[in-house]
């Protein structure tokens, strides 16, 4: 299982523009919790599932209207890849760094 824990410096590429974000998660086997926190705000990761080097989990967002993304990204060391899914809106690319 690849080593999830800490803090995250992320970029999802949105219709919005670079949205950066600092994603911290904290593992307990196959499960985490943590927050995704940026300009827009910060907010708690709901249903964190990790599975080997996955991350998998959703957060509600309420700029610039009140929704739920889900997002699956992918850890490889120290960096950190995957997309953001806002429903009917599409999916976006995620890439980020281990701070």
């Amino acid at each position: 299982m690849a080593n999830v824990d800490g803090n995250w410096n992320t970029v999802t590429k949105s219709p919005m523009g670079d949205q950066a974000a600092t994603l911290t998660i904290a593992s307990d086997g196959g499960s985490f919790t943590g927050t995704y926190a940026g300009a827009m705000g910060t907010t708690e990761i709901k249903n964190g599932k990790l599975d080997g080097d996955t991350l998998s989990g959703s957060f509600d967002i309420t700029v610039p209207m009140p929704m739920t993304l889900t997002f699956e990204a992918k850890v490889d060391g120290d960096s950190i890849s995957g997309t953001v899914t806002a429903g009917a809106f599409g999916s976006f690319p995620l890439t980020g760094t281990r701070a």
